[in-house]
């Protein structure tokens, strides 16, 4: 496997082809092992991952302590390869519960002063609110994240999940990296209007969900219990019949997948790294071999026959159930 480098849009750094998300390490998908959360973190950045994401809002803290660790035990050069990517502005309750965001310009700096010290680090590669707050302008927060890129605490803007006029008005404001937004074979809402936009504007892509929170990663089976503190266990995709349909989906992308002599998890990556040059994905392995099997999707070529068959099997809009519960899915419509 060589690690291969993209451009994260016409402003922002230059990372490798695959990104980490380290959220799972923390939240919302069951308990997870610290030490092996440590050295899954370890392992990536030995083979020349660079991009780590995360949100301050992960586990309350939780998740950006836990990079600050693997940063800190980690040698030397490999540290300073790394380029962290923060999400901020949701706001929890000491119960886990959450209240909404805050996109205020002075919030903006406080959240930036606890993620900079939690880290470790003396600045942010890529800062993002994580969803607009629909009370405070963007222009306002971006421009409060402009200024902390004036200071010297944060490297380049980020957005996150927005739609194309809202990601113009952030570009109006100030130089944008990259969006954030989910992105897999069965998550292809930003192809109508929102990736002809970041292309249009020299803006990148930064991929999360490519296997769909595990969906379509070839393992999840119909009969697993999901633990009360999985966010699966809410999901729509996840539920009765919607399940039954999606891993229906999965048995068609695992036969062209075994042709080629690749994994499931392995083509679905792949599929999303074919589809430009501009786009990042990001793979949230929470365990050294998942990390492995996803790096093997570096060394999947995909001809036009194997995306026709892929696209074939699992059609644009083929999948059963919201991404998000209702509520989330509200939040998200109406910026878009």
């Amino acid at each position: 496997m060589t690690m291969q480098t993209r451009s994260l849009g016409t402003t922002g750094p230059q990372v490798s082809a695959l990104g980490l998300g380290c959220m799972g390490m923390s939240a919302l998908y069951g308990d997870a092992d610290r030490a092996e959360s440590i050295a899954t973190i370890h392992a990536a950045l030995e083979a020349g991952v660079t991009l780590l994401d995360t949100g301050d809002f992960y586990a309350m803290g939780h998740n950006e302590m836990l990079i600050g660790e693997a940063l800190r035990n980690a040698p030397a050069a490999l540290r300073e390869q790394a380029l962290t990517s923060v999400k901020f502005g949701a706001l929890r309750d000491p119960d886990g519960g959450w209240s909404g965001y805050d996109g205020r310009p002075a919030a903006v700096k406080n959240f930036a002063a606890y993620s900079l010290q939690r880290l470790g680090v003396d600045h942010i590669d890529v800062y993002r609110i994580a969803r607009v707050d629909p009370d405070v302008p963007v222009e306002e927060t971006v421009g409060a994240i402009a200024e902390l890129v004036e200071a010297g605490h944060v490297r380049h803007i980020g957005l996150s999940e927005v739609g194309a006029d809202t990601v113009r008005r952030a570009a109006a404001t100030a130089p944008i990296s990259d969006l954030q937004i989910e992105y897999s074979l069965i998550s292809r809402g930003i192809e109508d209007e929102i990736l002809p936009t970041t292309r249009e504007l020299g803006i990148g892509i930064t991929a999360y969900g490519v296997l769909s929170r595990g969906l379509i990663s070839g393992h999840f089976t119909a009969d697993r219990q999901l633990a009360a503190n999985d966010f699966r266990a809410m999901s729509p995709r996840f539920q009765g019949e919607n399940l039954q349909h999606n891993l229906a989906l999965v048995e068609a992308l695992r036969k062209i997948a075994e042709q080629k002599g690749v994994s499931v998890a392995q083509i679905a990556i792949a599929w999303v790294l074919a589809q430009g040059e501009d786009i990042v994905p990001l793979v949230g392995a929470r365990r050294r071999d998942r990390l492995t099997e996803a790096l093997g999707a570096l060394d999947v070529t995909l001809d036009q026959g194997d995306l026709t068959a892929i696209e074939e099997a699992v059609p644009a809009d083929a999948a059963a159930g919201d991404r998000y519960p209702a509520a989330q899915m509200a939040h998200l419509d109406s910026e878009r």
